[in-house]
């Protein structure tokens, strides 16, 4: 049995997982706060989290936010671990009771320090992933130097990771990982139109509005996947393959999906931690996968790059989503058998 632990900010932790997930063997049992997709596969069992950031009230009756209970780091040595909060300690002890009562080969941790030493510290193997950006801190050092195995979603070479060269021989760089790999890509029927999708949370309403007017008014058809509140669409392949240009943010597993699909993008880093987004936007402009621009360029400079990318022709090898599922799962088999 492999455990499995899946953020809960944003939705790419939990498709990494269900990407990977088809090419293992093992039953796979999954914690996290996030809901249970509409479909598992068979051998998956979702197991449902608390929540660890809730407000609490507390025996004197005032209500405090999590991070007013105490030192939520330890002094710097962790990320998040606050103190007294009762969904925080019933998630941990929630992963402590299955792994007692459960033969467990291997626990992947996508993302979570402090769920890798906690796991760690019960004995059992862990397979932790590396991300982008500035991650020389104490408490990732911690998490990197518990794992057995570290999967870096993302080709050797591309990423400057200075955090993983003194843990090489853990290290498994596999690819851009994305749900998306090995399908058929389809074109819809009007190849003439051209066609932009803004994929994910890139800009806030009033600026999404006026870089669609600026769009329209060049003659662009304007479509749009869960870039507001009422747009998230369960398979956005089929859209990815028609448009003829996409607008993303630099999320690893967005841009994994635009290497899936060969796409011509324009990617706008989102302010994430640690600079996460940054850096991937710098090395996508800068190995020439995609046109970049901060998340708050105008709209005319936003509609201005969509025409450039319109007339690029980039090569996605080098960003390694082919096959990259498949040797993530072979890096975590590695530890489970």
């Amino acid at each position: 049995m492999i455990g499995w632990y899946v953020h809960h900010h944003g939705w790419g932790h939990r498709t990494r997982m269900q990407a990977i997930r088809r090419h293992l063997d093992e039953d796979v049992t999954v914690f996290s706060s996030l809901p249970a997709p509409a479909t598992l596969d068979s051998g998956t069992t979702w197991i449902r989290l608390p929540a660890d950031a809730d407000p609490v009230v507390g025996a004197d009756g005032i209500r405090r936010e999590a991070h007013e209970l105490g030192d939520v780091t330890a002094g710097g040595a962790l990320h998040w671990a606050p103190i007294g909060h009762d969904g925080h300690q019933t998630r941990l002890a929630m992963i402590a009771d299955w792994i007692a009562r459960t033969p467990v080969s291997a626990f992947v941790v996508d993302v979570s320090v402090e769920v890798t030493a906690f796991v760690r510290l019960l004995g059992v193997p862990t397979v932790v992933f590396a991300q982008p950006g500035d991650r020389s801190d104490a408490p990732h050092r911690l998490g990197h130097d518990l794992a057995d195995r570290i999967v870096a979603p993302w080709a050797e070479g591309l990423f400057d990771a200075a955090g993983l060269s003194d843990r090489r021989e853990r290290v498994r760089h596999v690819g851009a990982i994305s749900r998306h790999d090995g399908r058929d890509r389809h074109p819809g029927a009007d190849g003439d139109a051209r066609r932009v999708l803004f994929l994910s949370r890139t800009f806030d309403p009033p600026q999404l509005e006026q870089t669609t007017e600026q769009l329209t008014a060049r003659g662009w058809v304007v479509e749009t996947a869960g870039a507001r509140d009422d747009d998230r669409v369960d398979d956005v392949w089929p859209m990815l393959c028609r448009a003829t240009v996409v607008v993303s943010a630099a999320g690893l597993n967005g841009v994994a999906d635009l290497a899936a699909a060969g796409a011509r993008a324009v990617v706008l880093p989102q302010d994430r931690p640690f600079g996460e987004q940054e850096h991937t936007a710098r090395v996508l402009q800068s190995a020439g996968f995609a046109h970049t621009a901060p998340a708050d360029s105008s709209p005319e400079h936003i509609a201005a790059l969509v025409e450039r990318a319109a007339a690029s022709t980039p090569d996605w090898t080098g960003w390694g989503a082919r096959g990259a599922a498949a040797r993530a799962a072979h890096a975590i088999q590695e530890v489970a058998s």
